[in-house]
């Protein structure tokens, strides 16, 4: 990464820093896009030109959110099944307390729950995150299965994924610590595996 990239990265995480720290103190709907420039020290347009929508501010991994999915299945070893690379995919992020599962810390997780905003955002990010799987379990099927096939696994596979990431953010905000979690949610993925296992037969491209 050249120096002119790299600056440009720092400026973007200095005002998404900022724009959360105010998030989480006043409230999304309470914040300006002025105050947030004001905190970084930069000009409003140079905020929204990072970020075109205020709820990118707050949910700025959504990329890596919404193709998560469709990535542990595209970039899977050439013998694993889709299904299996998702499966590892969700363990790895669970052990490592990734946001993108749902860890956010009880702060952050409150500040979204009590935004109908991003409360509404969140839930077009999943629709996204399942839309891309589908595209990629499409890529992956074999060529007689009927179309609506992978599209139905994405829709089955997307529903146990949203369920996983409001279970992290419920236990979070009871007060459940992140090692306390892990040691919840292995246990109930496992068991969301068997029974999409058994909807499966031998996995989401071969049902």
């Amino acid at each position: 990464m050249g120096l002119r990239e790299s600056k440009k990265q720092e400026t973007r995480q200095l005002i998404s820093d900022c724009a959360t720290r105010l998030f989480i103190d006043q409230g999304f709907e309470q914040t300006t896009i002025a105050e947030i420039a004001a905190a970084a020290r930069v000009a409003k347009k140079t905020v929204t030109n990072y970020f075109p929508r205020k709820e990118d501010l707050a949910l700025d991994h959504h990329e890596a959110f919404t193709q998560g999915l469709a990535r542990a299945v595209s970039e899977r070893g050439p013998e694993e099944e889709p299904f299996a690379a998702l499966a590892r995919t969700f363990r790895a992020a669970l052990l490592e307390h990734s946001p993108v599962v749902g860890f956010t810390g009880p702060a952050f997780a409150r500040m979204v729950t009590d935004s109908p905003t991003l409360t509404a955002r969140v839930r077009e990010l999943h629709d996204q995150r399942e839309q891309a799987l589908a595209t990629a379990l499409t890529t992956a099927a074999p060529d007689p299965a009927p179309v609506i096939v992978p599209r139905a696994a994405a829709a089955l596979i997307a529903a146990a994924d949203r369920l996983l990431f409001r279970r992290i953010q419920e236990l979070t905000l009871t007060g459940y610590t992140d090692d306390q979690i892990e040691t919840i949610l292995i246990p109930e993925a496992d068991h969301l595996r068997a029974l999409l296992a058994t909807a499966f037969g031998n996995g989401p491209t071969h049902t």
